[in-house]
């Protein structure tokens, strides 16, 4: 038996008969009345008050040229994100965010085992940070000085009971560990909190995951996580070391029994072979990266690569440079995949440019290994171009950690351009240490388009030039290797003749061979 009064439609319009006389919608006043109050009664369920505007790296009007792949990216991304202060009960279910229905709450915790206070303040700053990216609500952020880590809960058997009452009273149902944690930690931990435990390492694996866009991304970041995973696996209320046979495991029945598998030790053997599939889908990737390399070698095309911190503005700054049009977001890992956009010099040489995933203190080393095949491009670039912000607390971490990351790939070697970015934020007494102490800097906006004229010059400096010096007079039915010169070469002189076009300059050796046979004399040295 239902509770609900019958309706009928002649008593709902009766009830609305004098609705319409309220206002009189032939008074301007009323009827202005009116719309304000039906503006102030609407409420967005969608991210932010503002709208996100879908801009270019020029800043140009969105409603005025095409938006980009990059600005779409975002918007798609935006559009789901959720206001923190609206409430998720089945009342409100039209009220959603982006990744998630309901914003996890966490504790952060950190250890200060060496350097300053200021340092173990950013290092936590930087930690909540992380965690806002990963789709968490950042409740209390608190660290401990001690010479290390405890080894059993990492913080110590006191600690952890007052960080379980800090859990209580805030409500919070995750705590971030500035760090990597070891299993038998993390079990402890867990058991005493009562509560999710999660690392450092496992927060930028989750952060990767959710950004990765491409085949080769996704492959390398599910990659890093297996690894993460394989030594961490345990048997969480002693189910997964129970011996497989007759009925249990799953169903595992006959033929599952054998030689008594227990539960984890079938697990950690399923998670190796994933690894093994996808260590030669990786294989074959390379492979069609490598040709991709190697053909530009083939052509000694130059090649720059832009690396550094996450966050620091490397994207933004590829879209300056090259109008490249990638993503861009104020937020840690925004990009993963690596983009490489052709482009040309003042003179006409034609050089590649490209954007690398960013980096971060203590990187995770699966991280690295997965991503080694992209970073290989930095190894093989012809210069680097370490971008840096140059409004954070700590540029000069920012500098030696990015570093390390380059030495374990074997690119230490390359020539490297420091560029500080965000220069319109930064505080000129850091720009000028920074300047001070890295002879080989230059100072740029990305955002206004500061020094960005200055750093292209000094790029173009820095690019190899063409070696084996020329003299030949060109037929002019072979403007096919004067457009090649233009665009590969170095062109002193060029002087058009009744006979053909007599140019001076320098070239590569693949497109001196092609010049033989029309070479004058000796060029001057």
């Amino acid at each position: 038996m239902s509770n609900a009064r019958d309706f009928s439609l002649d008593t709902e319009l009766a009830e609305t008969a004098g609705w319409e006389d309220a206002l009189d919608p032939t008074d301007a006043d009323a009827a202005s009345t009116r719309a304000s109050a039906e503006d102030d009664d609407f409420e967005s369920g969608y991210a932010d008050d503002e709208p996100h505007d879908l801009v270019d790296a020029s800043g140009e009007d969105p409603e005025e040229v095409d938006p980009t792949t990059g600005a779409m990216e975002l918007a798609e991304r935006h559009q789901l994100r959720r206001v923190a202060s609206l409430r998720t009960e089945l009342e409100d279910i039209t009220e959603v965010e982006y990744r998630q229905l309901r914003l996890e709450r966490v504790v952060l915790v950190g250890v200060w085992t060496s350097g300053s206070a200021q340092d173990a303040e950013n290092s936590m700053a930087e930690l909540a940070l992380l965690a806002e990216t990963a789709g968490s609500e950042v409740l209390e952020a608190l660290y401990q000085r001690r010479t290390s880590p405890d080894p059993a809960t990492y913080i110590g058997r006191g600690k952890t009971d007052a960080l379980k009452e800090i859990v209580a009273v805030t409500g919070a149902d995750t705590v971030i560990c500035d760090g990597e944690l070891a299993p038998s930690q993390l079990r402890n931990l867990e058991d005493r909190l009562k509560v999710k435990v999660v690392d450092r390492t496992a927060l930028i694996l989750d952060i990767f995951a959710q950004h990765a866009k491409s085949r080769e991304g996704q492959a390398q970041v599910e990659l890093a996580q297996l690894q993460y995973m394989k030594q961490r696996l345990r048997g969480w209320g002693g189910n997964l070391s129970r011996q497989a046979g007759g009925r249990v495991a799953g169903g595992a029945g006959i033929g599952g029994r054998g030689p008594g598998e227990t539960k984890i030790e079938t697990d950690r053997r399923r998670i190796n072979t994933k690894i093994a599939k996808l260590h030669r889908d990786l294989r074959q990737m390379k492979v069609t990266r490598d040709a991709k390399r190697s053909e530009r070698r083939r052509r000694e095309v130059p090649s720059v690569a832009i690396a550094g911190y996450t966050n620091a503005g490397k994207s933004s700054l590829l879209n300056r440079l090259t109008s490249a049009g990638v993503l861009v977001e104020d937020a840690l890992f925004a990009t993963l995949d690596p983009t490489t956009r052709r482009t040309t010099t003042a003179d006409g040489r034609v050089y590649t440019m490209s954007d690398t995933v960013g980096f971060v203190r203590h990187l995770p080393h699966q991280l690295i290994e997965a991503f080694r095949s992209t970073l290989e491009e930095v190894a093989d670039a012809d210069l680097i171009l370490h971008v840096v912000d140059g409004s954070h607390p700590d540029p000069e971490g920012q500098l030696s950690a990015v570093r390390a990351v380059l030495a374990d790939v074997d690119a230490s070697d390359v020539p490297e351009l420091v560029v500080v970015n965000k220069a319109d934020a930064a505080d000129p007494l850091v720009l000028a240490r920074l300047q001070a102490n890295e002879p080989h800097l230059v100072v740029v906006s990305a955002k206004t388009g500061q020094g960005i004229a200055e750093a292209l010059a000094v790029i173009e400096s820095e690019l190899p030039r063409p070696a084996v010096q020329f003299k030949v007079l060109l037929p002019y039915e072979r403007g096919d290797l004067l457009n090649k010169l233009h665009q590969g070469g170095e062109i002193d002189s060029l002087e058009h003749t009744a006979e053909g076009s007599v140019v001076v300059g320098r070239a590569t050796e693949q497109l001196a061979g092609e010049l033989a046979p029309y070479a004058l004399d000796a060029a001057p040295a």
